[in-house]
């Protein structure tokens, strides 16, 4: 329950895609406060006993469902719709929250290096929302946020969930967490405003494409700035952003070469061995624990030919 609520949007209030032709879910006042029931990126396809035999069946065509879309009244192109991020309240099962992180075939940035499909089924407490447990060796912080948050298109047609967008949509920035306060550029009537693919937590970079990926209902009040004229989104936190992860400092790798994204993947690859080596863990289990709580930063820019970027993993999960 949410006391301070004014709308309640349910879990089968929920769209695949952006389409400014959808009929909306409600029709709200700016300054309004909404509990959205938010699904997990499957959309239910996994849950907290599914096999890695599940990814391998998934649905393409269910996944990064979001809640809505909300028509914010008096909102017109040329405005920016202002989202203050309230609470993360985890989904239950028998007592604990659930998430899950996988390694899908041909998604992420070392797809070419991990074929094959992995699992990971996480349990947390969802009152204190301490640390989850990756095994009997580590821990990662949480940090609840929605990975995908955004306004419908003005271009006309169905279009897919899974690229971010100007107006917002998979955004998946890990910063976007209570407290933030988020602006998205308004490109049709009523700005159409979904949100949806609810994490428990999340490295900058999600790098094998899926973080802990967990239903979760969220409170955000929704207003207006008229004539914004916002070119991209922008947001403002409420304070400091890696404080859970800051306590023991970092494992760093880089890359270094004339090219961003190679440079990222050697960053990220590079981090992968030395996971692997130091804790013996399966590369792919590296893999994956690195993208829910590991940072890429772009370290320099500047220096040409060459770029370096960073790959921070907070030491705290094995300490």
């Amino acid at each position: 329950m949410c006391k301070d609520c004014n709308y309640t949007i349910h879990g089968a209030q929920h769209h695949f895609g952006w389409d400014n032709t959808l009929a909306p879910a409600l029709r709200v006042a700016p300054g309004s406060t909404i509990l959205f029931h938010c699904n997990d990126s499957s959309a239910g396809q996994l849950g907290p006993s599914s096999t890695v035999a599940d990814v391998q069946t998934l649905d393409f065509g269910k996944i990064n469902p979001v809640s809505g879309p909300i028509f914010v009244e008096g909102a017109a192109p040329g405005d920016a719709l202002k989202i203050t991020v309230g609470d993360f309240i985890p989904r239950a099962f028998d007592g604990a929250g659930f998430g899950w992180t996988a390694n899908i075939p041909g998604f992420g940035l070392l797809a070419d290096q991990f074929p094959d499909p992995a699992l990971k089924v996480w349990k947390f407490d969802p009152g204190t929302m301490a640390p989850a447990l990756w095994s009997d060796q580590a821990r990662v912080p949480l940090k609840p946020f929605a990975g995908t948050i955004g306004n419908a298109p003005a271009e006309a047609g169905l279009h897919s969930v899974v690229p971010p967008r100007r107006v917002g949509g998979n955004l998946d920035i890990r910063d976007l967490n209570a407290g933030t306060v988020l602006y998205l550029p308004v490109e049709v009537a009523g700005a159409l405003f979904s949100v949806g693919d609810t994490h428990a937590a999340q490295g900058d970079g999600e790098v094998c494409g899926t973080a802990i990926e967990s239903p979760m209902d969220v409170v955000l009040t929704l207003d207006l700035v008229r004539g914004a004229n916002l070119k991209t989104p922008r947001f403002t936190t409420s304070g400091p952003v890696t404080r859970h992860l800051d306590v023991r400092g970092y494992e760093v790798t880089t890359g270094i070469g004339p090219d961003l994204m190679a440079a990222s993947r050697d960053a990220v690859a590079n981090m992968v061995d030395l996971l692997s080596a130091r804790h013996g863990m399966a590369a792919v289990e590296a893999y994956m624990l690195v993208s829910t709580c590991g940072d890429l930063r772009i370290s320099e820019i500047v220096d040409m030919p060459n770029w370096v970027v960073s790959f921070y993993f907070p030491r705290c999960v094995f300490e």
